[in-house]
């Protein structure tokens, strides 16, 4: 199985980094996508992905909630990277109305220039799109080229959302922890999704799935979402594997 979104990077690991993989990969989840969130995670990250180069798949962006007065700089930063190295995607990038809407208008352009690095540099995106899917289909709706693709991370829209991000044609949605919550309308949404538009993810540390809800996440809890969409579109855990890997393996060229 493959975790396209996880901070295995985050301080919260720091104490048994190591033995968090070595967990996940005895639960068969054998590949990491690990997205940076601004340039102060972008060391921790990238000597992550160092260490597990075969293992961990590094990607470079600035999150909306890490947009502030600097992020031209931080953009810079991104671009700079991408260029510099070898990465499987461009995030986390996009728009966050939940937290704070002080710097909206700042996070509206980071995302934008961020969806044309990766059309310069031919990479997938990974979209935060929190309370704010309007946002993003309106600055998609402008700017969308075929040569646009990626994931929509952590899935949390209506049927409505998830039919419009297909209209694109190049989107896949990132299904997590939440579809295992008793209070989430998501396994309904999942149960006309046809499996290859799903991707895997944690976004560990954050987001565990039951029985682990509000405790730390981490990536060897990706067979519980797998079984968890198993259960809602009556099929085998083996059958989710196979095609979620295959579709996070295309998409990511991992």
């Amino acid at each position: 199985m493959i975790d396209t979104h996880a901070h295995l990077y985050s301080e919260q690991f720091d104490g048994d980094r190591d033995e968090v993989i070595q967990r996940a990969i005895a639960a068969n989840v054998t590949k990491f996508i690990v997205p940076s969130t601004d340039s102060d995670s972008f060391d921790s990250m990238k000597k992550l992905c160092d260490a597990y180069p075969d293992v961990c798949f590094p990607a470079a962006g600035l999150h909306p909630t890490s947009v502030k007065e600097n992020f031209e700089n931080e953009l810079s930063f991104v671009e700079k990277r991408l260029s510099d190295g070898k990465f499987c995607a461009v995030g986390e990038i996009g728009v966050d109305c939940y937290w704070s809407t002080d710097f909206i208008e700042y996070q509206r352009i980071a995302f934008e220039y961020q969806i044309n690095l990766a059309k310069k540099f031919d990479l997938p995106v990974i979209i935060h799109a929190r309370e704010a899917f309007h946002e993003i289909f309106t600055i998609l709706d402008r700017i969308f080229t075929p040569n646009i693709r990626g994931v929509f991370h952590s899935f949390s829209g209506t049927a409505a959302d998830y039919f419009k991000i297909m209209e694109y044609g190049t989107f896949k949605i990132g299904v997590g922890g939440v579809v295992t919550f008793k209070n989430s309308n998501l396994p309904q949404i999942i149960e006309s999704v046809p499996l290859t538009d799903i991707v895997l993810e944690t976004d560990a540390p954050y987001l565990a799935p039951s029985p682990y809800r509000g405790k730390r996440n981490e990536s060897s809890h990706i067979p519980l979402i797998a079984q968890k969409i198993a259960e809602i579109k009556k099929i085998s855990l083996e059958d989710v594997d196979r095609i979620t890997s295959e579709t996070a393996q295309t998409l990511f060229v991992l």
